[in-house]
């Protein structure tokens, strides 16, 4: 899902980092502001956790990869502003360190996972547990459901960007200056793995984690519950 330099053009990539800019800022302030001083080893696990699921890419047809992310678990443990910084901290050091998404491409990168990605998955998660007791199975399935949902909108939105950039950017023979690949092959090759493969890893991950701290750690639960 990573998008890579080159693949965007440079409109795309400045409007989403422009779009990136005022969630940074907020995510921060609300961050500073809400995260308890018992909370910040976990924000910090979640940035590595998320990091190390990402690494473990598949390469798809038009130039990206597959993989799961675990931002809604983080969204579920710390609420998604939080799991905003989380992310972000993993894909800039990806970009930056590993060439692991482009620079230029941080801000959109940055938009389908860190932003998309953890709030759809946290708002399904909050709409199918609603009212539910902590220990509750019900939202063991709503974090599996939730990741599968959360992961495969970033995809899609991955799939939509890859496919405008040969309608905005190309010659006047038509060929495309980035991106080559339309709509009909970028949101098929985006969606298919992460429907069939990496959201089902996403959802499993998710779903035992929060079954792990529904009965290990239930205070991370519940606490959530109060914010």
């Amino acid at each position: 899902m990573h998008i890579p330099d080159g693949y965007l053009g440079p409109a795309t990539c400045g409007i989403l980092y422009a779009v990136m800019l005022p969630i940074w800022t907020i995510a921060s302030k609300i961050v500073k502001r809400t995260l308890r001083a018992k909370q910040v080893p976990i924000l910090a696990i979640g940035a590595a956790f998320s990091f190390v699921i990402m690494m473990f890419n598949v390469p798809i047809p038009g130039g990206s990869t597959g993989h799961a992310v675990g931002g809604v678990l983080v969204a579920i443990l710390l609420g998604p502003w939080a799991a905003c910084i989380a992310i972000t901290v993993a894909l800039v050091v990806q970009a930056l360190l590993f060439g692991d998404g482009g620079i230029t491409a941080i801000g959109a990168n940055c938009f389908n996972m860190a932003f998309v990605l953890p709030f759809v998955g946290y708002y399904v998660y909050k709409a199918i547990s609603y009212n539910a007791p902590a220990d509750s199975n019900r939202r063991v399935v709503a974090a599996g459901i939730a990741g599968y949902i959360a992961l495969n909108a970033a995809a899609f939105l991955a799939g939509v960007e890859f496919g405008l950039q040969p309608l905005l950017y190309h010659t006047a023979s038509g060929q495309a200056l980035y991106c080559p690949y339309g709509l009909n092959i970028a949101v098929p090759a985006m969606l298919g793995e992460h429907l069939l493969i990496f959201g089902w890893v996403e959802a499993i991950v998710t779903a035992l984690v929060v079954k792990y701290l529904q009965k290990q750690s239930p205070e991370l639960i519940e606490e959530r519950e109060v914010d």
